[in-house]
């Protein structure tokens, strides 16, 4: 099969010629509408996980108050002092997260909480330990790292405050 004078030179055969500007232009697209999504995906499903949690401790505080006492057992503060933290800091980080208003600073105690939930109770009782728990310290460092995307009040925000 005869060879193409631009392939003796080094060059890609004219058929892929365009295969640079191709991958570029789907890149591209991808950045515009897919990341953001994902970004929105990240976001919505660990307020997910912190909201109902938080829920579950505020509807059944004598339970949440057992178990933070006999099970959990959170050094350094009282339990009742604990459990109201947890609470507050599940619902409160997670409605931020949800608006995608102060995304970084929002995922940083939710980080701390999945730490302690995997590595105090999970260091004692290998029944708390949970694979899972690392994929949210993943999905959360990523927020941190990156913020809450183009679909987030942070993006709004910092793009009226450039104007």
């Amino acid at each position: 099969m005869p060879r193409s004078s631009s392939a003796r030179f080094g060059q890609p055969p004219t058929r892929f010629g365009r295969l640079p500007e191709s991958r570029d232009h789907v890149a591209g697209w991808l950045d515009r509408h897919a990341v953001p999504l994902l970004d929105l995906a990240v976001r919505l499903t660990m307020a997910s996980i912190f909201f109902r949690s938080g829920l579950q401790k505020i509807g059944d505080w004598q339970a949440t108050l057992f178990l933070f006492q006999e099970e959990y057992r959170v050094p350094l503060l009282p339990v009742d002092v604990a459990v109201l933290l947890a609470a507050a800091t599940e619902l409160t980080m997670s409605i931020l997260l949800v608006l995608g208003l102060a995304t970084r600073l929002a995922a940083v105690p939710l980080l701390a909480m999945a730490l302690v939930i995997q590595f105090m109770p999970g260091a004692e009782n290998p029944a708390f330990s949970n694979p899972q728990h690392y994929f949210w310290m993943l999905l959360l460092t990523g927020l941190i790292l990156r913020g809450g995307g183009r679909l987030s009040l942070d993006h709004w925000l910092l793009n009226v405050s450039r104007r």
